[in-house]
């Protein structure tokens, strides 16, 4: 072997401690998509729950309880619904990495429909 060329064996494990030294910053990322995805799951199940509050309000119904039944038993819990001039709109508070874990932040959606 020649003086100053590498050697195999010099780099053994190196892929190991790569692999490590990168693994938090992969989690991170991982743990930013998984939000993204999460609150635009929040965003689409509130505009759902607003158009079933709407649907309520045309028929005379319940309206919170139609805007609570489209959505799942954990967003349930921070549901605010509010009423103006045959609109009505959802508002739910975005989870936090498991439906169990809240954000401060809330998203919200708005629906009317007309009566017939």
């Amino acid at each position: 072997m020649a003086f100053g060329t590498p050697s195999w064996r010099a780099q053994d494990g190196q892929a190991g401690v790569e692999l490590i030294g990168a693994l938090p910053f992969v989690l991170l990322l991982a743990a930013l998509l998984w939000q993204c995805a999460l609150t635009g799951h929040t965003a689409w199940l509130a505009a759902h729950a607003a158009r079933a509050g709407a649907r309520a309000e045309v028929v005379d119904g319940d309206v919170r309880a139609a805007a609570s039944s489209a959505l799942p038993a954990a967003l349930e819990r921070d549901l605010e619904v509010a009423r103006t001039r045959g609109r009505v709109t959802v508002r739910v508070r975005i989870p936090l990495l498991l439906h169990g874990w809240r954000t401060p932040v809330a998203i919200g959606a708005s629906a009317a429909l007309e009566g017939g």
